[in-house]
Formats: structure tokens, C-alpha cells, sequence
């Protein structure tokens, strides 16, 4: 057992970097680590929904064009109140084949494997710069990677920007060149309130907001109906753009007409399309929408929508000398879609191509007892100095 790989492993999954909390104390641990390995390491402060976060980005090498970014997110999903969990989210457990707690897949075990490859790097062998780019509030939109991806140039001064980059999202090995953009918005139906007892003097606004859900969802049978050939092998599960109702709230009590309705809905539109393009028609169909409740036809509600967060999507060029190493490495033979959008969509609008490809298994991410097999785990660092020595020693 790699004791380093696995204490690296244990202090980030204790640290609490829920989207919601700071991320600080995790990335000056990172920091900490990598400046004694010969890393120069710059810690980007920002703030998001009035929460101190953090990026880091750290390098090492001569300042030479090309090289190598090697990305992962620090924040991890809610584990508070999900049920399922059996184990203690915050504390690495190995138990069999299997290293659990929450983050080792997404994406807290990659980058562990990454402070393991700095360890034992021999940076004098470097002829190209290797950049670390450890980012915050990846689960809640990449806003870490909006934040950082503009400034690179700035942070690594007279260090080019490498233009290739890989992102260690939970893939199972595999390769992936290409993923969704997502947008967000809600929708919010403002009726009058009164007494249930009389429900034609008001308007209902959760009455209202089931109308604007089928209309919405109706066009959603629309978009999955629209299967463009060339996404067929990219994106077999799902070869359209896709919508998701996530949350609704509406009214006070039982006894009084609902005066307010919330809704936040997010899609994921194919990488080549605009992806506001499905926002801007359902907003034209809310707006034609009959704003009557079941009760009555004299009032109406009002019907407003918000957009809340767009992340762009990723279609990476084919045949880089990344995609060629990571091949090597994995014995991938192709590269596919992501179903989940990444950092890499906002590196795309920094000149930098992205793949993904990590350890950690898809179907793991975000859920109670979140774990990282063995043997991936493991196998991990020596994978990552192979890609290193292909791109930035060679």
C-alpha cells in the first residue's frame, strides 16, 4: 500500500468542502504539500454566495509553450440528510476492494493521485511546464473554473498557458472529448392569495405553475424527440438535449389560495448547439401561457423566469498528444461523451482543450456510500507520470 496516496486521500476527504463551505483550509493543505516538491503555487481567493472559496494553481518546469494542465474540483456534493449512507461520510474507510467517503470518487481520489505523482516527480527531467489547476464550486455550476481559467495567463506570468488539459472526473478510465452545456432558471408564478373557502376571488399559484410544468415538460418530449445523427455514438444514453424539474415550493397552508410558486429547472443542451436557445423558447411559451387558475377566470397570475447559471459545453478536438497518451496509459481505444458538464467548458473559452478521464466510476459520484475501487485508486499515480513524461519531458 502507497502510505503517502492514501494519507493524501484521508485529510481531503475530512476536510468539509461541501459547495455551501469554504474550501480554503483544503487548498492551503494542497498548497502545503506541493511548494516543497518545487511547485510554485498560487492561490486565487474568491467569493461565491458570500463564501470565502479558493482556487489553486501550482507549476513547475521551464517556461516553455505547451506542457500540461492536470485539473480537478476540491468541493464535493451534500452528504447531510442523504439517505442510504452506512458509513461515515468524512473519514476514508478501505473495506475489501473498495476505499470509501465522501469525494474519493468525485473527484477527491484523483487528485490525491496527483500530489502522489508530485512526490516523486523529478522535475529536472521537465522540458515543458506541468500545472496543477485545483478548482472550487465545481458541483454548483464551475464557478471556480469561470473564476480561474481568465486569469491563467496573469497567475503563471512568464509560464505559457499549456493548451491541453486533463480533467480527472470520475470516468472509469475511459475517455471523454466532449459534454453538454447546462443552464439553469427558474420559474416563479405570483397569483392572489385569500381564503380557499372563496378560490375564485384569487388566483392560485401552484394551480398555474401545474400548467406551466406541462407545457414545459411537453416541450421536453419535443427535444428528446430531436436525436441528431453524430451524437448517436457520443452520447448513446441520451443523444438530445435534456431537461430536469428539480425543486417546487408553493403556498402557506392548507386553507389559504397559494399566492406564490417557485421552480428551478435545469437542461443540458447537445455541445453544439446555443445553449440558451431552449431557455429563450420556453420563455416565449410561458409568456403565451393562460395564466387563469381552475377556480376562475377573472384574474390572472404572472408568470416570470430567471436565469440562474449557464456552464458552456465541451467538444474537444480529436487526435492531441493528449488523447494519444491517455490512451497508452488506459488501453482506451475511443473517446466519448460525459453526461455531466466539467470545468473543461470554461478552459475551452481560455484556448484550452480538455478531456476527461479519471478513476472514480460514474455511478458512484454524488451517491451515499460513495467509494473508489482498489486497484484504479492504486494504479492511478504511476498512470499520471506516463502522461506527464509523454507531454512535458519528451
Amino acid at each position: 500500500m502507497n502510505d503517502y496516496l492514501y494519507e493524501v486521500a484521508k485529510r481531503l476527504v475530512a476536510f468539509d468542502t461541501v459547495s455551501a463551505k469554504s474550501d480554503r483550509t483544503a487548498i492551503d493543505y494542497l498548497a502545503a504539500e506541493l511548494a516543497p516538491r518545487g511547485f510554485k503555487t498560487a492561490i486565487q481567493p474568491i467569493e461565491l454566495f458570500g463564501v470565502a472559496q479558493a482556487n489553486l494553481v501550482a507549476w513547475v518546469g521551464p517556461p516553455r509553450a505547451d506542457g500540461l494542465i492536470i485539473s480537478g474540483h476540491v468541493d464535493v456534493v451534500p452528504f447531510d440528510g442523504q439517505p442510504g449512507w452506512e458509513r461515515v461520510p468524512l473519514k476514508l474507510e478501505v473495506a475489501g476492494d473498495k476505499i470509501y467517503g465522501r469525494g474519493t470518487t468525485d473527484m477527491k481520489g484523483f487528485i490525491a493521485q496527483c500530489l502522489d505523482a508530485a512526490r516523486t516527480l523529478d522535475s529536472s527531467r521537465l522540458k515543458r511546464p506541468l500545472v496543477f489547476v485545483f478548482t472550487a464550486s465545481e458541483e454548483v455550476g464551475c464557478l471556480g473554473a469561470h473564476s480561474v481559467a481568465p486569469a491563467l495567463k496573469q497567475i503563471l506570468g512568464e509560464t505559457p498557458v499549456p493548451q491541453l488539459a486533463w480533467i480527472g472526473e470520475p470516468t472509469s478510465w475511459e475517455v471523454s472529448h466532449a459534454h453538454k452545456s447546462i443552464v439553469s432558471f427558474g420559474v416563479t408564478v405570483r397569483g392572489i392569495g385569500g381564503h380557499s373557502g372563496a378560490p375564485a376571488r384569487g388566483v392560485n399559484a401552484i394551480a398555474v405553475m401545474s400548467r406551466a410544468i406541462d407545457t414545459i415538460g411537453r416541450y421536453q418530449q419535443e427535444l428528446a424527440a430531436r436525436r441528431p445523427a453524430k451524437y448517436t455514438e457520443i452520447f448513446p444514453d441520451a443523444p438530445h438535449d435534456v431537461l430536469n424539474f428539480g425543486t417546487i415550493h408553493g403556498g402557506i397552508a392548507l386553507n389559504m389560495i397559494a399566492e406564490e410558486c417557485t421552480l428551478r429547472v435545469s437542461y443540458r443542451s447537445l455541445p453544439d448547439a446555443e445553449p440558451l436557445d431552449v431557455y429563450h423558447e420556453i420563455q416565449r411559451r410561458l409568456a403565451a401561457l393562460d395564466g387563469h387558475d381552475y377556480a376562475g377566470r377573472e384574474h390572472r397570475a404572472k408568470i416570470e423566469t430567471t436565469l440562474l447559471n449557464v456552464v458552456p459545453p465541451l467538444d474537444s478536438v480529436r487526435g492531441t498528444a493528449l488523447e494519444a497518451a491517455l490512451f497508452d496509459v488506459t488501453g482506451a481505444k475511443t473517446a466519448g461523451g460525459a453526461l455531466y458538464a466539467t470545468d473543461g467548458g470554461w478552459f475551452t473559452g481560455s484556448g484550452i482543450t480538455s478531456l476527461i478521464c479519471g478513476p472514480g466510476d460514474l455511478d458512484q459520484a454524488h451517491q451515499p456510500n460513495e467509494h473508489v475501487r482498489r486497484d484504479p485508486f492504486e494504479r492511478g499515480p504511476a498512470m499520471i507520470h506516463k502522461v506527464i513524461d509523454r507531454l512535458c519531458c519528451t
